[in-house]
Protein backbone atom coordinates (compact mmCIF):
# COMPACT_ATOMS: atom_id res chain seq x y z
CA UNK A 1 0.00 0.00 0.00
CA UNK A 2 2.85 2.37 0.71
CA UNK A 3 4.02 2.00 -2.87
CA UNK A 4 0.56 3.02 -4.11
CA UNK A 5 0.52 5.93 -1.66
CA UNK A 6 3.84 7.21 -3.01
CA UNK A 7 2.23 7.42 -6.44
CA UNK A 8 -0.74 9.51 -5.31
CA UNK A 9 -0.78 13.08 -6.66
CA UNK A 10 -0.60 16.37 -4.79
CA UNK A 11 -4.15 17.18 -5.87
CA UNK A 12 -7.57 17.47 -4.19
CA UNK A 13 -9.69 14.35 -4.05
CA UNK A 14 -11.43 11.64 -2.04
CA UNK A 15 -9.96 8.43 -0.66
CA UNK A 16 -11.73 5.19 0.33
CA UNK A 17 -10.22 2.89 2.95
CA UNK A 18 -11.11 -0.83 2.92
CA UNK A 19 -10.54 -3.70 5.33
CA UNK A 20 -9.25 -7.21 4.63
CA UNK A 21 -12.72 -8.30 3.46
CA UNK A 22 -12.96 -5.45 0.98
CA UNK A 23 -15.56 -3.53 3.00
CA UNK A 24 -15.44 0.25 2.85
CA UNK A 25 -14.59 1.38 6.38
CA UNK A 26 -13.73 5.04 5.91
CA UNK A 27 -14.19 7.79 3.31
CA UNK A 28 -12.26 11.04 3.54
CA UNK A 29 -11.42 14.09 1.45
CA UNK A 30 -8.23 16.04 1.06
CA UNK A 31 -6.96 19.24 -0.53
CA UNK A 32 -3.73 17.32 -1.12
CA UNK A 33 -4.23 13.56 -1.41
CA UNK A 34 -0.55 12.68 -1.05
CA UNK A 35 -0.05 14.68 2.15
CA UNK A 36 -3.32 13.54 3.68
CA UNK A 37 -2.64 9.86 3.03
CA UNK A 38 0.77 10.26 4.63
CA UNK A 39 -1.00 10.40 8.00
CA UNK A 40 -2.15 6.80 7.39
CA UNK A 41 0.94 5.24 5.81
CA UNK A 42 3.61 7.31 7.56
CA UNK A 43 1.85 8.31 10.78
CA UNK A 44 3.38 10.43 13.52
CA UNK A 45 3.33 9.51 17.18
CA UNK A 46 0.64 12.11 17.81
CA UNK A 47 -1.57 10.49 15.17
CA UNK A 48 -1.14 7.02 16.68
CA UNK A 49 -1.89 8.37 20.15
CA UNK A 50 -5.58 8.64 19.23
CA UNK A 51 -7.03 5.17 19.77
CA UNK A 52 -9.77 5.59 17.13
CA UNK A 53 -7.30 6.68 14.48
CA UNK A 54 -4.95 3.87 15.47
CA UNK A 55 -7.76 1.31 15.15
CA UNK A 56 -8.65 2.64 11.70
CA UNK A 57 -5.03 2.49 10.51
CA UNK A 58 -4.67 -1.08 11.77
CA UNK A 59 -7.85 -2.12 9.91
CA UNK A 60 -6.82 -0.72 6.52
CA UNK A 61 -5.94 -3.43 3.99
CA UNK A 62 -6.31 -1.46 0.74
CA UNK A 63 -7.53 1.89 -0.54
CA UNK A 64 -8.86 3.66 -3.62
CA UNK A 65 -8.73 7.34 -4.42
CA UNK A 66 -10.39 9.72 -6.85
CA UNK A 67 -8.97 13.01 -8.02
CA UNK A 68 -11.30 16.01 -8.21
CA UNK A 69 -10.89 19.37 -9.87
CA UNK A 70 -11.18 21.33 -6.63
CA UNK A 71 -11.98 21.12 -2.94
CA UNK A 72 -15.63 21.90 -3.65
CA UNK A 73 -16.02 18.73 -5.71
CA UNK A 74 -14.17 16.73 -3.06
CA UNK A 75 -16.75 17.85 -0.45
CA UNK A 76 -19.66 16.75 -2.63
CA UNK A 77 -18.12 13.43 -3.61
CA UNK A 78 -17.15 12.63 -0.02
CA UNK A 79 -20.71 13.27 1.14
CA UNK A 80 -22.17 11.10 -1.63
CA UNK A 81 -19.86 8.17 -0.93
CA UNK A 82 -20.40 8.30 2.83
CA UNK A 83 -24.17 8.19 2.35
CA UNK A 84 -23.78 5.35 -0.15
CA UNK A 85 -21.41 3.10 1.80
CA UNK A 86 -22.12 4.09 5.46
CA UNK A 87 -18.51 3.43 6.55
CA UNK A 88 -17.99 2.27 10.11
CA UNK A 89 -15.33 4.82 11.02
CA UNK A 90 -17.02 7.91 9.62
CA UNK A 91 -18.57 10.34 12.07
CA UNK A 92 -19.14 13.52 10.09
CA UNK A 93 -21.69 13.50 7.27
CA UNK A 94 -22.99 10.08 8.40
CA UNK A 95 -26.23 11.69 9.59
CA UNK A 96 -27.41 12.39 6.03
CA UNK A 97 -26.20 15.97 6.19
CA UNK A 98 -27.53 17.93 3.26
CA UNK A 99 -25.75 20.89 1.73
CA UNK A 100 -27.84 24.04 1.26
CA UNK A 101 -29.64 24.87 -1.96
CA UNK A 102 -30.96 28.14 -3.31
CA UNK A 103 -34.59 27.85 -4.33
CA UNK A 104 -36.92 29.95 -6.51
CA UNK A 105 -40.49 29.02 -5.51
CA UNK A 106 -42.91 28.32 -8.34
CA UNK A 107 -45.82 30.54 -9.27
CA UNK A 108 -44.88 33.81 -7.54
CA UNK A 109 -45.59 37.07 -9.37
CA UNK A 110 -42.58 38.65 -7.66
CA UNK A 111 -39.97 35.87 -7.44
CA UNK A 112 -37.43 35.59 -4.61
CA UNK A 113 -34.60 33.40 -3.38
CA UNK A 114 -35.11 30.96 -0.53
CA UNK A 115 -32.67 28.69 1.26
CA UNK A 116 -33.50 24.98 1.33
CA UNK A 117 -31.86 21.74 2.46
CA UNK A 118 -34.06 19.38 0.43
CA UNK A 119 -34.71 19.31 -3.31
CA UNK A 120 -38.43 18.55 -3.69
CA UNK A 121 -40.57 17.74 -6.71
CA UNK A 122 -42.56 20.95 -6.24
CA UNK A 123 -41.95 22.69 -9.55
CA UNK A 124 -39.49 25.13 -7.98
CA UNK A 125 -36.10 25.87 -9.49
CA UNK A 126 -33.04 24.92 -7.42
CA UNK A 127 -29.41 25.98 -7.54
CA UNK A 128 -26.73 23.93 -5.79
CA UNK A 129 -25.94 22.13 -3.60
CA UNK A 130 -23.38 24.59 -2.24
CA UNK A 131 -20.55 23.30 -0.07
CA UNK A 132 -19.61 26.64 1.52
CA UNK A 133 -22.81 27.44 3.39
CA UNK A 134 -21.59 30.69 4.97
CA UNK A 135 -20.40 31.93 1.59
CA UNK A 136 -23.84 31.09 0.14
CA UNK A 137 -25.66 33.01 2.91
CA UNK A 138 -23.47 36.07 2.33
CA UNK A 139 -23.88 35.79 -1.45
CA UNK A 140 -27.65 35.54 -1.16
CA UNK A 141 -27.71 38.67 0.99
CA UNK A 142 -25.51 40.53 -1.51
CA UNK A 143 -27.66 39.44 -4.46
CA UNK A 144 -30.78 40.69 -2.69
CA UNK A 145 -29.16 44.05 -1.93
CA UNK A 146 -27.38 44.50 -5.24
CA UNK A 147 -30.42 43.67 -7.39
CA UNK A 148 -32.87 45.19 -4.86
CA UNK A 149 -34.86 41.97 -4.45
CA UNK A 150 -37.55 41.27 -1.90
CA UNK A 151 -36.81 39.02 1.09
CA UNK A 152 -40.29 38.75 2.62
CA UNK A 153 -41.85 35.32 2.99
CA UNK A 154 -45.27 36.31 1.68
CA UNK A 155 -46.08 34.59 -1.61
CA UNK A 156 -47.70 37.64 -3.26
CA UNK A 157 -47.12 40.71 -1.05
CA UNK A 158 -49.34 43.80 -1.22
CA UNK A 159 -49.99 47.09 0.58
CA UNK A 160 -51.03 45.46 3.88
CA UNK A 161 -47.79 43.48 3.98
CA UNK A 162 -45.74 46.59 3.19
CA UNK A 163 -47.15 48.41 6.22
CA UNK A 164 -45.36 45.95 8.51
CA UNK A 165 -42.16 45.76 6.44
CA UNK A 166 -39.05 47.94 6.54
CA UNK A 167 -36.98 45.97 4.03
CA UNK A 168 -36.99 48.91 1.63
CA UNK A 169 -35.06 50.88 4.25
CA UNK A 170 -32.99 48.14 5.88
CA UNK A 171 -32.26 45.79 2.99
CA UNK A 172 -32.55 48.13 0.01
CA UNK A 173 -35.64 46.33 -1.35
CA UNK A 174 -37.15 48.01 -4.43
CA UNK A 175 -40.66 47.55 -2.94
CA UNK A 176 -42.48 46.21 -6.01
CA UNK A 177 -45.43 45.31 -3.76
CA UNK A 178 -46.47 49.00 -3.64
CA UNK A 179 -45.44 49.91 -7.16
CA UNK A 180 -42.17 51.72 -6.46
CA UNK A 181 -40.82 49.58 -9.28
CA UNK A 182 -42.88 47.91 -11.96
CA UNK A 183 -43.33 44.15 -11.95
CA UNK A 184 -41.55 43.99 -15.32
CA UNK A 185 -38.50 45.92 -14.08
CA UNK A 186 -38.36 43.88 -10.87
CA UNK A 187 -38.43 40.62 -12.83
CA UNK A 188 -35.73 41.97 -15.13
CA UNK A 189 -33.50 42.60 -12.09
CA UNK A 190 -34.29 39.17 -10.74
CA UNK A 191 -33.39 37.55 -14.07
CA UNK A 192 -29.98 39.27 -13.92
CA UNK A 193 -29.39 37.75 -10.48
CA UNK A 194 -30.38 34.31 -11.80
CA UNK A 195 -28.03 34.62 -14.77
CA UNK A 196 -25.19 35.50 -12.41
CA UNK A 197 -25.89 32.31 -10.43
CA UNK A 198 -25.72 30.45 -13.74
CA UNK A 199 -22.26 31.94 -14.31
CA UNK A 200 -23.30 34.53 -16.92
CA UNK A 201 -21.52 37.82 -16.24
CA UNK A 202 -19.48 36.35 -13.40
CA UNK A 203 -16.21 37.93 -14.61
CA UNK A 204 -17.78 41.38 -15.00
CA UNK A 205 -19.31 41.23 -11.52
CA UNK A 206 -16.01 40.18 -9.93
CA UNK A 207 -14.07 42.83 -11.86
CA UNK A 208 -16.54 45.50 -10.74
CA UNK A 209 -16.22 44.42 -7.10
CA UNK A 210 -12.42 44.42 -7.40
CA UNK A 211 -12.38 47.92 -8.89
CA UNK A 212 -14.75 49.23 -6.22
CA UNK A 213 -12.60 47.57 -3.54
CA UNK A 214 -9.43 49.23 -4.86
CA UNK A 215 -11.16 52.62 -4.99
CA UNK A 216 -12.24 52.22 -1.37
CA UNK A 217 -8.69 51.29 -0.38
CA UNK A 218 -7.28 54.31 -2.24
CA UNK A 219 -9.73 56.50 -0.35
CA UNK A 220 -8.51 54.93 2.92
CA UNK A 221 -11.96 53.47 3.53
CA UNK A 222 -10.49 50.14 4.61
CA UNK A 223 -13.65 48.94 6.32
CA UNK A 224 -15.60 49.12 3.05
CA UNK A 225 -12.67 47.64 1.13
CA UNK A 226 -12.66 44.64 3.50
CA UNK A 227 -16.44 44.31 3.10
CA UNK A 228 -16.15 44.28 -0.70
CA UNK A 229 -13.26 41.82 -0.51
CA UNK A 230 -15.39 39.42 1.53
CA UNK A 231 -18.27 39.76 -0.94
CA UNK A 232 -15.93 38.97 -3.82
CA UNK A 233 -14.42 35.94 -2.05
CA UNK A 234 -17.84 34.59 -1.12
CA UNK A 235 -19.08 35.04 -4.68
CA UNK A 236 -16.07 33.10 -6.01
CA UNK A 237 -16.72 30.23 -3.58
CA UNK A 238 -20.43 30.13 -4.35
CA UNK A 239 -20.05 30.21 -8.12
CA UNK A 240 -17.15 27.76 -8.20
CA UNK A 241 -18.11 25.12 -10.79
CA UNK A 242 -18.56 21.54 -9.60
CA UNK A 243 -19.74 18.38 -11.28
CA UNK A 244 -22.84 16.57 -10.07
CA UNK A 245 -21.91 13.03 -9.02
CA UNK A 246 -24.50 10.46 -9.99
CA UNK A 247 -25.10 7.02 -8.52
CA UNK A 248 -22.44 4.42 -9.07
CA UNK A 249 -18.69 4.71 -9.26
CA UNK A 250 -17.54 8.27 -10.01
CA UNK A 251 -16.06 8.68 -13.46
CA UNK A 252 -12.87 10.23 -12.15
CA UNK A 253 -9.16 9.48 -12.43
CA UNK A 254 -7.79 7.43 -9.55
CA UNK A 255 -7.17 3.81 -8.65
CA UNK A 256 -10.22 2.57 -10.60
CA UNK A 257 -9.25 1.48 -14.11
CA UNK A 258 -12.32 -0.20 -15.67
CA UNK A 259 -10.70 -1.58 -18.83
CA UNK A 260 -7.69 -2.97 -16.99
CA UNK A 261 -9.92 -4.42 -14.27
CA UNK A 262 -12.18 -6.11 -16.85
CA UNK A 263 -9.21 -7.67 -18.61
CA UNK A 264 -7.76 -8.90 -15.33
CA UNK A 265 -11.13 -10.32 -14.24
CA UNK A 266 -11.62 -12.15 -17.54
CA UNK A 267 -8.22 -13.79 -17.17
CA UNK A 268 -8.79 -14.67 -13.50
CA UNK A 269 -12.14 -16.34 -14.24
CA UNK A 270 -10.93 -18.09 -17.40
CA UNK A 271 -13.34 -16.27 -19.70
CA UNK A 272 -12.72 -16.08 -23.44
CA UNK A 273 -12.77 -12.28 -23.32
CA UNK A 274 -13.07 -9.45 -20.77
CA UNK A 275 -16.65 -9.24 -19.42
CA UNK A 276 -17.73 -5.97 -21.00
CA UNK A 277 -21.34 -6.55 -19.86
CA UNK A 278 -21.80 -7.77 -16.28
CA UNK A 279 -25.05 -8.24 -14.37
CA UNK A 280 -25.20 -8.73 -10.61
CA UNK A 281 -28.13 -9.83 -8.43
CA UNK A 282 -28.76 -9.20 -4.75
CA UNK A 283 -31.63 -10.13 -2.39
CA UNK A 284 -32.72 -7.75 0.37
CA UNK A 285 -34.77 -9.01 3.34
CA UNK A 286 -36.10 -6.62 5.95
CA UNK A 287 -39.05 -8.81 6.91
CA UNK A 288 -41.07 -11.59 5.34
CA UNK A 289 -43.40 -8.87 4.02
CA UNK A 290 -40.65 -6.96 2.23
CA UNK A 291 -38.44 -9.22 0.11
CA UNK A 292 -36.97 -7.54 -2.93
CA UNK A 293 -34.17 -8.13 -5.40
CA UNK A 294 -32.00 -5.94 -7.56
CA UNK A 295 -30.17 -6.38 -10.83
CA UNK A 296 -27.47 -3.88 -11.74
CA UNK A 297 -25.55 -3.84 -14.99
CA UNK A 298 -22.00 -2.65 -15.60
CA UNK A 299 -21.01 -1.85 -19.18
CA UNK A 300 -17.30 -1.55 -19.90
CA UNK A 301 -16.59 -1.66 -16.19
CA UNK A 302 -18.88 1.25 -15.29
CA UNK A 303 -22.45 1.42 -13.91
CA UNK A 304 -25.13 1.42 -16.61
CA UNK A 305 -27.86 2.99 -14.48
CA UNK A 306 -30.57 2.92 -17.14
CA UNK A 307 -30.33 -0.87 -17.29
CA UNK A 308 -30.85 -1.38 -13.52
CA UNK A 309 -33.91 -3.40 -12.54
CA UNK A 310 -35.65 -4.06 -9.24
CA UNK A 311 -38.06 -6.84 -8.31
CA UNK A 312 -40.59 -7.66 -5.62
CA UNK A 313 -40.37 -11.36 -4.83
CA UNK A 314 -43.76 -12.96 -5.56
CA UNK A 315 -43.50 -16.74 -5.17
CA UNK A 316 -41.48 -17.13 -1.97
CA UNK A 317 -43.02 -17.43 1.49
CA UNK A 318 -40.78 -16.17 4.28
CA UNK A 319 -37.09 -15.34 4.04
CA UNK A 320 -35.45 -17.76 1.65
CA UNK A 321 -32.50 -16.27 -0.23
CA UNK A 322 -32.01 -19.36 -2.40
CA UNK A 323 -35.61 -19.46 -3.65
CA UNK A 324 -35.68 -15.68 -4.04
CA UNK A 325 -32.52 -15.74 -6.14
CA UNK A 326 -34.03 -18.52 -8.24
CA UNK A 327 -37.15 -16.45 -8.92
CA UNK A 328 -35.36 -13.27 -9.94
CA UNK A 329 -32.90 -15.09 -12.25
CA UNK A 330 -35.80 -16.89 -13.92
CA UNK A 331 -37.78 -13.69 -14.40
CA UNK A 332 -34.85 -11.70 -15.76
CA UNK A 333 -33.63 -14.14 -18.39
CA UNK A 334 -37.01 -15.59 -19.34
CA UNK A 335 -37.99 -12.06 -20.31
CA UNK A 336 -34.86 -11.65 -22.43
CA UNK A 337 -35.78 -14.86 -24.27
CA UNK A 338 -39.37 -13.74 -24.79
CA UNK A 339 -38.30 -10.37 -26.20
CA UNK A 340 -35.79 -11.90 -28.65
CA UNK A 341 -37.88 -12.80 -31.71
CA UNK A 342 -34.91 -14.40 -33.48
CA UNK A 343 -34.55 -17.15 -30.85
CA UNK A 344 -36.69 -19.48 -32.94
CA UNK A 345 -34.23 -19.26 -35.85
CA UNK A 346 -31.28 -20.54 -33.79
CA UNK A 347 -28.98 -22.84 -35.80
CA UNK A 348 -28.76 -26.41 -34.44
CA UNK A 349 -24.96 -26.17 -33.96
CA UNK A 350 -25.21 -23.23 -31.50
CA UNK A 351 -26.44 -23.16 -27.93
CA UNK A 352 -29.14 -20.68 -27.02
CA UNK A 353 -26.63 -18.50 -25.17
CA UNK A 354 -24.17 -18.54 -28.09
CA UNK A 355 -26.96 -17.53 -30.46
CA UNK A 356 -28.07 -14.66 -28.18
CA UNK A 357 -24.46 -13.49 -27.91
CA UNK A 358 -24.22 -13.42 -31.69
CA UNK A 359 -27.48 -11.49 -31.99
CA UNK A 360 -26.26 -9.06 -29.34
CA UNK A 361 -22.98 -8.49 -31.17
CA UNK A 362 -24.87 -7.81 -34.41
CA UNK A 363 -27.28 -5.40 -32.72
CA UNK A 364 -30.26 -7.67 -33.38
CA UNK A 365 -31.14 -8.38 -29.74
CA UNK A 366 -33.41 -5.94 -27.85
CA UNK A 367 -31.44 -6.69 -24.67
CA UNK A 368 -27.81 -7.71 -24.87
CA UNK A 369 -27.04 -10.81 -22.85
CA UNK A 370 -24.28 -10.41 -20.25
CA UNK A 371 -20.76 -11.77 -20.58
CA UNK A 372 -20.82 -12.57 -16.87
CA UNK A 373 -23.52 -12.97 -14.22
CA UNK A 374 -22.60 -12.42 -10.56
CA UNK A 375 -24.86 -13.46 -7.69
CA UNK A 376 -24.31 -12.09 -4.21
CA UNK A 377 -23.70 -15.19 -2.12
CA UNK A 378 -21.97 -18.55 -1.98
CA UNK A 379 -22.72 -22.06 -3.18
CA UNK A 380 -26.41 -22.02 -2.27
CA UNK A 381 -27.33 -18.87 -4.19
CA UNK A 382 -25.15 -19.92 -7.13
CA UNK A 383 -26.73 -23.38 -7.34
CA UNK A 384 -30.25 -21.92 -7.26
CA UNK A 385 -29.44 -19.42 -10.00
CA UNK A 386 -27.72 -22.04 -12.16
CA UNK A 387 -30.64 -24.46 -11.90
CA UNK A 388 -32.99 -21.87 -13.35
CA UNK A 389 -30.59 -20.89 -16.11
CA UNK A 390 -30.33 -24.54 -17.11
CA UNK A 391 -34.11 -24.91 -17.00
CA UNK A 392 -34.58 -22.14 -19.60
CA UNK A 393 -31.69 -23.29 -21.78
CA UNK A 394 -28.98 -20.82 -20.69
CA UNK A 395 -26.90 -23.22 -18.61
CA UNK A 396 -23.68 -22.24 -20.41
CA UNK A 397 -23.99 -18.55 -19.53
CA UNK A 398 -20.93 -17.61 -17.40
CA UNK A 399 -22.05 -17.22 -13.79
CA UNK A 400 -20.22 -17.01 -10.46
CA UNK A 401 -21.11 -16.34 -6.84
CA UNK A 402 -19.29 -13.80 -4.66
CA UNK A 403 -19.46 -14.63 -0.95
CA UNK A 404 -18.92 -11.47 1.08
CA UNK A 405 -17.43 -12.88 4.29
CA UNK A 406 -14.11 -13.85 2.70
CA UNK A 407 -14.69 -12.45 -0.79
CA UNK A 408 -14.57 -15.97 -2.23
CA UNK A 409 -15.59 -16.55 -5.85
CA UNK A 410 -17.58 -19.75 -6.44
CA UNK A 411 -17.90 -21.49 -9.81
CA UNK A 412 -20.62 -23.91 -10.95
CA UNK A 413 -19.88 -27.56 -10.14
CA UNK A 414 -16.56 -26.71 -8.44
CA UNK A 415 -16.21 -27.34 -4.68
CA UNK A 416 -13.28 -24.99 -4.05
CA UNK A 417 -13.65 -21.21 -4.43
CA UNK A 418 -11.18 -18.79 -5.97
CA UNK A 419 -9.59 -16.19 -3.69
CA UNK A 420 -8.13 -13.16 -5.42
CA UNK A 421 -5.76 -10.72 -3.65
CA UNK A 422 -7.63 -7.70 -2.34
CA UNK A 423 -5.27 -5.38 -4.18
CA UNK A 424 -6.26 -6.72 -7.62
CA UNK A 425 -8.45 -4.69 -9.92
CA UNK A 426 -10.37 -7.86 -10.81
CA UNK A 427 -11.69 -8.30 -7.28
CA UNK A 428 -12.30 -4.57 -6.87
CA UNK A 429 -14.47 -4.61 -9.99
CA UNK A 430 -16.55 -7.49 -8.58
CA UNK A 431 -16.82 -5.70 -5.26
CA UNK A 432 -18.01 -2.54 -6.96
CA UNK A 433 -20.81 -4.25 -8.85
CA UNK A 434 -21.79 -6.34 -5.80
CA UNK A 435 -21.87 -3.25 -3.55
CA UNK A 436 -23.91 -1.36 -6.13
CA UNK A 437 -26.44 -4.21 -6.35
CA UNK A 438 -26.63 -4.27 -2.55
CA UNK A 439 -27.18 -0.50 -2.37
CA UNK A 440 -29.86 -0.61 -5.07
CA UNK A 441 -31.74 -3.48 -3.41
CA UNK A 442 -31.65 -1.88 0.03
CA UNK A 443 -32.83 1.42 -1.42
CA UNK A 444 -35.86 -0.28 -2.98
CA UNK A 445 -36.63 -2.08 0.27
CA UNK A 446 -36.51 1.19 2.20
CA UNK A 447 -38.81 2.81 -0.38
CA UNK A 448 -41.41 0.05 -0.04
CA UNK A 449 -41.11 0.14 3.75
CA UNK A 450 -41.73 3.89 3.88
CA UNK A 451 -44.66 3.51 1.51
CA UNK A 452 -46.12 0.76 3.69
CA UNK A 453 -45.71 2.91 6.82
CA UNK A 454 -47.61 5.74 5.14
CA UNK A 455 -50.37 3.42 3.97
CA UNK A 456 -50.68 1.95 7.47
CA UNK A 457 -52.05 5.31 8.63
CA UNK A 458 -55.28 4.24 6.96
CA UNK A 459 -55.52 0.96 8.86
CA UNK A 460 -56.53 2.51 12.18
CA UNK A 461 -58.89 5.13 10.75
CA UNK A 462 -62.42 4.94 12.20
CA UNK A 463 -64.70 2.76 10.08
CA UNK A 464 -61.89 1.70 7.73
CA UNK A 465 -62.21 -1.63 5.94
CA UNK A 466 -59.90 -3.47 3.57
CA UNK A 467 -62.25 -2.69 0.66
CA UNK A 468 -62.38 1.04 1.47
CA UNK A 469 -58.61 1.22 1.82
CA UNK A 470 -58.13 -0.50 -1.55
CA UNK A 471 -60.59 1.82 -3.29
CA UNK A 472 -59.05 4.93 -1.71
CA UNK A 473 -55.53 4.01 -2.80
CA UNK A 474 -56.71 3.03 -6.27
CA UNK A 475 -58.27 6.48 -6.74
CA UNK A 476 -55.77 8.75 -4.95
CA UNK A 477 -52.59 6.59 -5.19
CA UNK A 478 -51.18 7.76 -1.82
CA UNK A 479 -52.14 8.83 1.70
CA UNK A 480 -50.64 12.28 1.02
CA UNK A 481 -53.07 12.77 -1.88
CA UNK A 482 -56.01 11.62 0.26
CA UNK A 483 -55.10 14.20 2.92
CA UNK A 484 -55.29 16.99 0.32
CA UNK A 485 -58.62 15.83 -1.14
CA UNK A 486 -61.96 17.39 -0.22
CA UNK A 487 -64.78 15.30 1.30
CA UNK A 488 -66.91 15.54 -1.84
CA UNK A 489 -64.24 13.98 -4.07
CA UNK A 490 -63.69 11.16 -1.56
CA UNK A 491 -67.45 10.57 -1.41
CA UNK A 492 -67.53 9.86 -5.15
CA UNK A 493 -66.15 6.41 -4.27
CA UNK A 494 -68.95 3.87 -4.04
CA UNK A 495 -69.80 3.00 -0.44
CA UNK A 496 -68.23 6.11 1.08
CA UNK A 497 -70.39 8.94 2.41
CA UNK A 498 -69.35 12.57 2.67
CA UNK A 499 -69.81 12.44 6.44
CA UNK A 500 -67.39 9.52 6.77
CA UNK A 501 -65.01 11.28 4.37
CA UNK A 502 -64.86 14.27 6.76
CA UNK A 503 -64.18 11.92 9.67
CA UNK A 504 -61.36 10.29 7.71
CA UNK A 505 -59.77 13.63 6.80
CA UNK A 506 -59.99 14.85 10.40
CA UNK A 507 -58.23 11.67 11.50
CA UNK A 508 -55.49 11.79 8.84
CA UNK A 509 -54.77 15.48 9.31
CA UNK A 510 -54.28 15.36 13.06
CA UNK A 511 -50.64 16.21 13.93
CA UNK A 512 -49.88 12.68 15.13
CA UNK A 513 -50.80 11.22 11.72
CA UNK A 514 -48.95 13.82 9.62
Amino acid sequence: MKELWRQTPHKPGVYIMKDAQGNTIYVGKAKDLHRRLASYFSPTGATLANHKTRALINAIASFDYFETRNDHEAFLLESKLIKQYRPHYNIQLKDDKRYPLLKIPKGERLPRFQLSRVRKEDGARYFGPFVHSQALYATQEWLNRHFRLRTCKVKNPGLNDFKHCHADVIRNCSAPCVGRISVENYNRNFDQAVRLLEGVGKKNALDALTEEMMQAADSLDFERAAYLRDIRDNLIKTLEPARRFQKGTPNLPGTVHPEEDMKELGEALGLDEPPSIMECFDISNVSSNHIVASMVRFTNGKPDNKAYRRYRIRTVDGQNDFASMSEVIRRRYSRILMESDAVASRPPDMTLYQWLKKLSAEGKAPIKVPDLVVVDGGKGQLSSALADLEAIGLGDMPIVGLAKQREEIFFPHQPEPLRLPHSTGALKLMQRIRDEAHRFANGYNELLYRKRMKESALDDAPGMSAAKKRLLLEKFKSVAAIKKADPASIATIRGISETWARTLLDYLNTPSKS
